[in-house]
């Protein structure tokens, strides 16, 4: 009995490495990638204040398909807008409002 229960054990630890090791994979990939952006984090956020003329509330990377881009959400006038900033070239590449959510607590 012993026995079945090392081996259940010993499957358990392989199951949930090989699921950490899944789900970490993700994470590496986006720091490899933004690592070998040309525009960064602070030049993102600068840009992204500029063209929605306010103050960054916060950013974040994303790599997806290949492209790479900030997104930047800015404080201006009242609403908030969100930013795409190519991560390359560092040209907007849209300015939208963002929607405001409505909490149903």
């Amino acid at each position: 009995m012993n026995r079945y229960k090392k081996l259940a054990t010993v499957a358990v630890l392989l199951t949930s490495m090989a699921a950490f090791a899944y789900a970490a994979e993700p994470i590496a990939s986006d720091a490899v990638a933004m690592s070998k952006a040309k525009i960064t984090l602070t030049q993102a956020i600068a840009t992204a204040e500029q063209n929605a003329n306010g103050k960054a509330l916060s950013a974040e990377f994303k790599h997806k398909r290949g492209k790479s881009l900030y997104e930047v959400d800015v404080a201006s006038g009242g609403k908030v807008m969100e930013v795409k900033i190519d991560a390359d070239l560092g040209t907007v590449l849209s300015s939208t409002e963002e929607k405001k959510e409505h909490d149903k607590d």
